[in-house]
């Protein structure tokens, strides 16, 4: 993967979070995708949300795929682990990771080409097995490596470049994960800083499988009259379900929220989500009226943005696993490999 290093540089009086850390320190290095290209919008609102929640570098672990939303963990958090792996393997690779150490933070960064398509038996089982990470789906509508071709997230009667309809109905990442039971899944627009940023937050809390499709714009395929994926399109289209701030429990914050318009939606670590209805019928622990509001919202052409479902996060992987709570990297080597008469041993019970 090709990357150029950024140059140091702070401004003496740049703010800084708890830890001391500026924002430049989630930094990674400089992108190399096109100019305005929505996945960097993307990168941006990671570094924000990394800075607010004052997570310590060291402690991030970041992962991809294939394509050009797999650039996007270079271009963040540089003193993180990472891995990027083959064309949609990444929520294997981040499975595993998890299963040997449980005490990082796991940000998956994939596409709708990349996990609706080849990966989506990968993305399917992560979702069912309930990985405790946060799931980004950068989503343009098309493959951008490869010239523009329609993925699987494609609407149809959208248009490409060259003017071709696509006519196969697409696949919609959001219906998939509540489908199979994710217990976070929400919504937002590249171009939607205000909201993209607290949802991250949240999804980086949540104790689960948190999910977020992000409608990010590709400007050289993706971005003309016609497409559904494009900047214009996006902004007139989409619906706000509800207006999400995240207010962490352990610090004090204020907020701007009018008496009796909001309602607080407890996390399982204890800090909060703040949400203000737009639709007073509208229930975001709700999974099957969730569904209902997504298709009935796609009859009227809206794209429903926003925390749509969040409900008990159930037992995780290392639940159902019954993985030990020591990280493999803690454990001493001889109890990793005990040798070959331990090994017979435990051969012999499943004999």
């Amino acid at each position: 993967m090709s990357y150029i290093e950024k140059p140091v540089a702070r401004h003496p009086g740049m703010r800084t979070n708890a830890l001391g850390l500026t924002p430049r320190d989630y930094e990674g290095s400089m992108s190399t995708l096109c100019a305005g290209c929505g996945h960097d919008s993307v990168t941006a609102a990671l570094i924000q949300a990394f800075f607010e929640l004052d997570v310590e570098p060291h402690r991030v672990a970041k992962l991809s795929g294939i394509g050009c939303s797999s650039k996007t963990p270079t271009y963040f958090v540089s003193q993180a682990h990472g891995f990027n792996s083959v064309h949609g393997r990444m929520p294997s690779i981040a499975a595993g990771a998890n299963a040997a150490n449980r005490d990082l933070l796991y940000v998956g960064i994939s596409g709708d080409g990349d996990s609706l398509s080849i990966g989506l038996g990968q993305f399917l089982h992560a979702v069912r097995r309930n990985v405790n990470m946060l799931y980004v789906l950068e989503n343009n509508g098309v493959y951008g490596l490869t010239k523009g071709q329609f993925s699987a997230s494609a609407d149809v009667g959208s248009k490409s470049k060259r003017g071709e309809v696509n006519r196969q109905g697409p696949i919609d990442p959001v219906d998939v994960a509540l489908t199979l039971g994710a217990s976070f899944v929400a919504r937002s627009f590249s171009g939607d800083k205000d909201q993209l940023v607290p949802i991250l937050e949240a999804g980086l809390r949540h104790e689960g499988f948190a999910f977020v499709d992000v409608i990010s714009p590709c400007v050289t395929f993706n971005d003309h009259v016609g497409s559904t994926k494009s900047y214009a399109y996006t902004r007139t289209h989409m619906h706000e379900v509800v207006e999400t701030d995240f207010v962490p429990i352990m610090a004090e914050i204020t907020t701007r929220y009018a008496e009796g318009t909001v309602r607080a939606v407890t996390m399982h670590d204890g800090s909060s989500i703040r949400l203000r209805k737009v639709d007073e019928a509208y229930d975001p622990t709700d999974r099957a009226a969730v569904v209902d509001f997504l298709a009935a919202a796609r009859e009227r052409d809206e794209i429903a943005t926003g925390l749509l479902y969040l409900g008990e996060a159930g037992e995780d992987m290392h639940a159902f696993s019954e993985t030990v709570e020591t990280p493999l990297v803690d454990v001493p080597f001889g109890e990793l490999c005990p040798g070959a008469a331990a090994l017979d041993e435990i051969q012999k019970a499943w004999r």
